[in-house]
């Protein structure tokens, strides 16, 4: 299916393809990973960084500092989530 758009064609499908390598690619990066940065904790719980950190705050989220930056144990994310005592504001 071709969708036409000020004089040039996208392919839906070829959207769609293009979204799942994207998601494809982050998962190989996640799966290699042992420790996250705050950042990558937020990409990975699909949170905003202010909301990682607020979990944190509350006790709800465990960091480690190192260098003045948290780092989050991805193990321990995957352990909340599948636990559902991941609870989000």
């Amino acid at each position: 299916m071709q969708v036409e758009n000020n004089s040039y064609k996208v392919d839906k499908y070829d959207y769609n393809l293009d979204i799942e390598k994207k998601i494809h690619f982050s998962k190989l990066i996640f799966d290699n990973l042992i420790w996250l940065t705050t950042k990558e904790t937020a990409i990975y719980l699909r949170r905003s960084i202010n909301a990682v950190h607020t979990l944190v705050s509350r006790k709800r989220l465990r960091a480690r500092k190192f260098s003045n930056r948290l780092y989050f144990k991805k193990d321990e994310l995957d352990y909340l989530i599948e636990t559902s005592q991941f609870k989000g504001d």
